[in-house]
C-alpha cells in the first residue's frame, strides 16, 4: 500500500475487513476493488458480505490468495457471457442497450446464476420452491461449487460473514464461519431476493436476502470485531446521496439507491456517537474511587467501554449516466468490464492519492475516509 496512504491513515491495525453491500450486476465493482487489494502485502483478516457481496465475499475467502482475482474473473465473465455489444456504442444507444440487456436477464436468464421457471409460480404447488419464485437458482449452485473452496473457507484462515433475513421472524441472521460451518446454501440465502428467488431452507429454516432488512454487513463487523485497532474497507454499490431525477426511469432508480444504500452514513454516524459515549464512560470511571472501580457492575460496564480505535475507507460506485433503474440486473459483458475497470481505478485513487480522502468524521475513536471528487482529468487509464 502507498506510503502516502499509509501516512494519511496510519496503518498500524491489527486486523483489516473488507464489507461487501449487496447490489447484483453492480457487484463487478467490487470485483475491481478487490483486484488492487489483492496487490497489497497484507490480506484481510475477515470478509463479511450481503447478496452479491456474499458471493464476492465466498469467492475470495473460498480461495488461496494467488487464486482469488481468477476465479472472482472467471465468475463474471460466466454470469456476463448472454450479451454483448458486437461494435462501439455511441452514447445515444447506451440507455436503450443496458433496457436489452436487462430484459434478456430478465426473460432468459443469467448464465451461472439463474434461469426462468417454465412454470408460473400461480401453477405450482403451495409453498413450493416454484410457488415462491420465478427463477431457479441451480446454475448458482453448480457455480459456487464449481468456483469456491468450502473446505478452505471452514478453515476459518480468514473469518467469512454473510447476511440473510430469517423468513418467519423477520430478523437479520449472520452465518460466520467462526460459529458454523459455511456451505454454497449459506451464500445463496444471503442472495435469495423475493420474488426473483426463493427462500433458501437451512436446517429447517427459510432465509431470504440480506438485504430486505440491511443491506451492508457494516455495523455486524463492528459490533462483533474483537480487541485490536480495526481498518474497514467498506465498498457500498448504492449512494444514498443523488440529483433530483427528472424521468420515471431516474425516479426508480434513485428510488432503488436510496433503499439498498442502508442508511450508511447514519451507521457510520451512530459507531462514532456510541464510540464516542463508551470513551466518556471510561473517563469517568477512572475517575471514581478505586474501591468504587472494582465492583463487579464497574469492572463489567468499563470492559465494555474499551474499544480500540476504527478506521472507515469508504468506496462507492457512482453510476454513469447511462444506468437506469435495471442497473442491478443488467449483466452485459462490456457493463461488468465497466464496473469491474471503476472499481479498479477508485481503489487505485485511494492508495495513490489519498489527498483525495475526505475525512468525514472527527476522531472519536471512528474515523471515516470517502472518497471526494476527483480532480478533472486525474483518473489514471487502466
Amino acid at each position: 500500500m502507498s506510503q502516502q496512504l499509509q501516512h494519511k491513515i496510519r496503518l498500524d491495525h491489527e486486523h483489516i475487513a473488507l464489507v461487501l453491500q449487496g447490489g447484483g450486476a453492480l457487484g463487478a465493482y467490487q470485483a475491481g476493488v478487490f483486484e488492487e487489494i489483492a496487490k497489497v502485502p497484507r490480506e484481510p483478516h475477515w470478509v463479511a458480505g450481503i447478496s452479491i457481496g456474499a458471493i464476492n465475499a465466498a469467492l475470495i475467502v473460498g480461495n488461496p490468495p494467488e487464486r482469488r482475482v481468477e476465479r472472482l474473473r472467471a465468475f463474471w465473465e460466466r454470469v456476463s457471457s448472454h450479451v454483448s455489444a458486437i461494435f462501439p456504442l455511441l452514447d445515444p444507444q447506451r440507455p436503450a442497450f443496458h433496457q436489452f440487456s436487462a430484459a434478456v436477464s430478465a426473460y432468459v436468464g443469467v448464465h451461472g446464476f439463474y434461469r426462468p421457471r417454465l412454470v408460473p409460480p400461480a401453477w405450482q404447488l403451495p409453498g413450493s420452491e416454484g410457488a415462491l419464485s420465478y427463477y431457479d437458482t441451480a446454475p448458482l449452485r453448480q457455480t459456487l461449487e464449481e468456483l469456491i473452496d468450502f473446505d478452505l473457507i471452514n478453515q476459518k484462515k480468514i473469518r467469512l460473514s454473510v447476511g440473510a433475513v430469517h423468513v418467519r421472524s423477520g430478523n437479520s441472521v449472520y452465518f460466520d464461519n467462526l460459529q458454523q460451518r459455511i456451505g454454497p446454501e449459506h451464500i445463496m440465502a444471503s442472495g435469495a431476493l423475493p420474488p426473483a428467488f426463493a427462500p433458501v431452507v437451512i436446517d429447517g429454516e427459510a432465509y431470504w436476502d440480506g438485504g430486505i432488512v440491511s443491506n451492508t454487513p457494516l455495523q455486524y463487523v463492528l459490533d462483533n470485531r474483537g480487541p485490536g485497532r480495526l481498518l474497514v474497507a467498506q465498498v457500498d454499490l448504492f449512494s444514498a446521496r443523488g440529483e433530483l431525477p427528472q424521468t420515471l426511469g431516474e425516479a426508480l432508480s434513485r428510488q432503488k439507491d436510496i433503499m439498498y444504500s442502508s442508511r450508511t452514513r447514519f451507521n457510520t454516524d451512530q459507531a462514532a456517537q456510541v464510540q464516542r459515549d463508551r470513551q466518556l464512560i471510561h473517563s469517568l470511571i477512572q475517575r471514581l474511587p478505586a474501591a468504587l472501580r472494582q465492583a463487579p457492575e464497574v469492572q463489567q460496564l468499563a470492559s465494555r467501554c474499551q474499544q480500540d480505535h476504527v478506521d472507515i475507507v469508504h468506496l462507492i460506485y457512482r453510476q454513469s449516466r447511462f444506468e437506469q433503474e435495471s442497473k442491478d440486473y443488467e449483466f452485459s459483458r462490456s457493463t461488468v468490464l465497466e464496473h469491474w475497470q471503476a472499481g479498479q481505478r477508485d481503489m487505485q485513487n485511494t492508495m495513490n492519492h489519498p489527498d483525495w480522502l475526505i475525512r468525514s468524521e472527527p476522531d472519536h475513536g471512528v474515523a471515516v475516509y470517502d472518497l471526494g471528487v476527483r480532480p478533472e482529468g486525474a483518473v489514471p487509464q487502466v
